[in-house]
Parts: C-alpha cells; sequence; structure tokens
C-alpha cells in the first residue's frame, strides 16, 4: 500500500494530526474514510468548514486554512499494531513538519496520538493544553472513532470540536 499524502498548506489555521492511517483510508487514498467515522461530519458540524466534506474531498483542506497529517504513516488494522520506533521515528518526523509549515493550532485526533507526542505523562482527557509546538497551540479532541467508548456518540464528539473552533477564534 502507498503512502496516504498530508493534506497541507502554508501556515493552517489547525493541523489535525491522527495516529495512522486505516487500511480502508489507505485503500481509498484518503483520510478518515471508514463509513462508520464521522471525523468529517464532525467537522462541518462544528462549523470548522463552510460546506459537508466527505474523505474525497481531504484535498479541499488547505482552501479551507485546514491540514491533516499523521504521527504515523503506516496504514494498519488497529493502532496498537505499530511499534514503539515507528512513533519515535513519528515524533521527529512531525516535530519536522510541525516546523516548516508552522501551523497555528496543532490538534490532536485522539488522545492517544497527543501522549504518543508528549509522552504517558502528558496532561489527560481532550480541551486546550499548556504545551506549544514551536509557536503552535496545541488542542486534543476525542478519536472520533465509533470505537471510542468514552465519547461513544456524535454529540459527545461534537462538543470537543466546537470548542475546537472557538478556541482557534480567539
Amino acid at each position: 500500500m502507498k503512502r496516504l499524502p498530508d493534506r497541507l498548506g502554508p501556515r493552517p489555521r489547525i493541523l489535525f494530526v491522527g495516529i495512522n492511517p486505516s487500511l480502508r483510508s489507505a485503500e481509498a487514498g484518503h483520510h478518515f474514510a471508514s463509513p462508520g467515522n464521522p471525523f468529517w461530519r464532525l467537522l462541518h458540524a462544528a462549523r470548522l468548514t463552510t460546506s459537508a466534506f466527505t474523505y474525497q474531498d481531504d484535498v479541499r483542506l488547505p482552501s479551507c486554512g485546514l491540514g491533516l497529517t499523521n504521527i504515523v504513516a503506516r496504514p494498519t488494522r488497529a493502532a496498537a499494531e505499530l511499534t514503539r520506533a515507528e512513533y519515535t521515528a513519528g515524533r521527529a518526523r512531525l516535530a519536522r513538519l510541525i516546523a516548516k509549515v508552522k501551523p497555528r493550532t496543532v490538534a490532536f485526533v485522539g488522545v492517544t496520538v497527543y501522549r504518543a507526542f508528549f509522552g504517558p505523562a502528558a496532561s489527560p482527557g481532550p480541551g486546550a493544553k499548556r504545551q506549544r509546538i514551536g509557536g503552535a497551540r496545541v488542542f486534543v479532541l476525542p478519536n472520533p472513532s465509533g470505537l471510542n467508548a468514552a465519547y461513544p456518540g456524535f454529540r459527545d464528539k461534537l462538543v470537543w470540536f466546537e470548542r475546537l473552533r472557538r478556541y482557534v477564534e480567539r
């Protein structure tokens, strides 16, 4: 499977960082392509995009001032398949990418990817964080996957996507 390309423009308002692509996303060539993942619906419902997107519209994100990447590029069925070495290499690559594109806010899509970047002692839960990456502020969203038991419903996740929008508008 080929590598899923980052969706980046210069100086995005928000750079979304996922863990790694699903097998479905890698097969489709687009981010968050799994039918049960509400990421694209959440972006629109939270008014982070002005129109409804599907995974096939991920190439349009930079025109909205948004970017999208993953800490690890290798697609897997589950994030548990990733190795410590992949996370270590991914942290270094992500830090270089953030230094290059200079997003205003880095939004980690899930506590798992946030802790993979900052370490297991990083403050738990979603929301605004005190850390900075370069000049970028940091925000953590709940993982939008339907498998997220802590935030099982669309509305449970939407609250945090709306908080992210308000956070970046400040």
